[in-house]
């Protein structure tokens, strides 16, 4: 049986084609009675509209833009690389792309970018940003205007954003934490701990993570409290050295933010302990090379090419208020040994 038309809607509502494409694209001049005659006649008939199609025929494109932290590491980098290789393939066509970098600690800077991307018309944003009161009030009038809006990396909760896309950073702390305790094989120490910042809620709900998984399944190993570098090579070098030197017991690092780049030099030049264990985040140029020759054990990853094309479907989906495909979205938890290196 072949799927039905806008000539059978057109049929069974007893009304002319351009109504029924008034009613289909919510054009006005249409009375409220011909409008739900047109929507019975759809229900009735089941008709599904290819808003592809439509768009297409309609020439219809699309603005998206991503918010990205000014950062000093790889991370950031390397995601704009990624957006910047999905604008240039078919995923995006007839997409307009805006990458625009904000300072990551300066709410005011980041409402003010949104503002002037919300009066510019964009259908679609996604943010890379710690969550503030005027950041949820923005969302909101983001919302309110019909832009869809995506969190990125870092969740937004409690915004009314459309979708998440990336890795379950909780999931991914405790990964961390198995891998700890179990390369450790019982052996006692402390952790040393080493973020950009607690403010951020991936590295809060990473550090959850790790923290409930040694905790249960390891409660001889001691977990220090956080070390902020606040992305300032300086200030990474100074707390990093300070600690180490400070802790003799030291059994491993975990870095579950930005600063590798600092730390897997700083543990070069005083020599890595063959029992320390060190794991990170995200790969990149310097956590692939550190892999290669031992100075860390582990990295979790997220593959930011996924993240990118994730992003830029689910913003073409919200925005034509259709279904995603929640598998195909599902941003997985990798872990890279120097022994699976690809």
């Amino acid at each position: 049986m072949s799927r039905p038309t806008v000539t059978d809607i057109a049929k069974a509502a007893g009304v002319s084609l351009a109504t029924v494409d008034r009613v289909l694209n919510a054009r006005p001049g249409v009375r409220r009675q011909t409008i739900q005659r047109v929507n019975e006649a759809i229900e009735r008939i089941g008709y599904v509209r290819d808003v592809t199609a439509a768009n297409l025929a309609r020439q219809r494109r699309y603005h998206f833009a991503f918010v990205l932290p000014e950062a000093p590491g790889e991370f950031v980098p390397l995601l704009r690389k990624a957006l910047e290789e999905a604008a240039a393939s078919s995923i995006i066509d007839r997409t307009d792309l805006t990458i625009t970098s904000v300072p990551p600690n300066d709410p005011h800077v980041i409402v003010k970018t949104l503002q002037r991307l919300r009066a510019d018309g964009i259908d679609g944003v996604a943010i890379f940003s710690p969550e503030t009161p005027r950041l949820r009030d923005e969302i909101a009038h983001l919302k309110e205007s019909g832009v869809a809006v995506v969190a990125l990396i870092s969740d937004l909760p409690n915004t009314n954003r459309d979708h998440f896309i990336g890795i379950d950073n909780i999931a991914a702390g405790r990964t961390a934490g198995v891998l700890m305790g179990r390369f450790l094989g019982g052996a006692s120490g402390a952790i040393l701990v080493l973020t950009s910042s607690m403010q951020g809620r991936a590295n809060a709900e990473r550090r959850l993570g790790f923290d409930t998984v040694m905790a249960r399944q390891f409660p001889g190993i001691e977990v220090l409290p956080s070390l902020e570098g606040h992305d300032d090579p300086d200030t990474i070098r100074r707390v990093v050295s300070n600690a180490l030197d400070r802790h003799g017991d030291l059994a491993g690092i975990y870095s579950l933010g930005t600063g590798n780049g600092v730390l897997i030099n700083l543990l070069k030049e005083r020599g890595r302990p063959d029992t320390l264990v060190v794991i990170a985040h995200e790969l990149t140029h310097n956590t692939r090379r550190a892999l290669e020759e031992g100075t860390l054990d582990a990295v979790i990853n997220q593959n930011v090419g996924h993240i990118a094309r994730s992003a830029l479907r689910v913003l073409r989906a919200k925005t034509d208020d259709i279904d995603i495909l929640s598998a195909q979205e599902h941003i997985r938890i990798e872990i890279v040994l120097r022994e699976n290196l690809y």
